[in-house]
């Protein structure tokens, strides 16, 4: 008789760090949609495990996201909203509060932001990441300067003892 259990994929670190990068991704896709659409956490992120972690859209496969950290991100940046908010706009400036910048950033300062708040990564490995998230929103623009000076801003706050 064989022994029917699945064995755990074993992962290099190069798939790891991809998949935590996708999943800093759709965490801010699912921040976005459940502020445009009013739906919500757990049903965005049951979702986005169910239909875009690894799916196949007209033989284009999305990546496979890290769920753990996908829902510890959305989660996180629900819970301390409030907190997150507020080192944005103090980031931000005077005359730009959160609530007046473009809906893709409020998502994903909000992620960053959740992210930030939790020592389990480097504040500048956040940062970074975060960057290339506004590089694939905003190829051709201005916002990942942008994303870079307002987080810096925010892990500086954040997390003072890490600079």
């Amino acid at each position: 008789m064989t022994d029917e259990t699945p064995r755990p994929i074993k992962r290099t670190q190069e798939e790891k760090r991809q998949m935590k990068s996708a999943a800093r991704l759709y965490a801010v896709q699912a921040l976005f949609q459940m502020e445009t659409s009013g739906q919500t956490p757990e049903r965005i992120t049951r979702e986005f495990e169910t239909h875009r972690f690894g799916a196949v859209y007209d033989e284009d496969e999305m990546a496979e996201g890290d769920p753990d950290l996908f829902r510890r991100l959305v989660d996180d940046a629900v819970v301390w909203q409030a907190r997150i908010d507020q080192m944005t706009d103090r980031a931000l400036v005077a005359k730009w509060p959160i609530d007046r910048i473009d809906p893709v950033l409020r998502a994903l300062f909000r992620a960053a932001g959740a992210e930030l708040v939790n020592p389990a990564t480097p504040p500048k490995v956040v940062i970074n990441e975060f960057v290339d998230v506004a590089r694939a929103f905003f190829p051709e623009g201005k916002e990942p300067s942008f994303v870079n000076a307002v987080l810096d801003h925010m892990a500086r706050e954040a997390r003072p003892e890490a600079f």
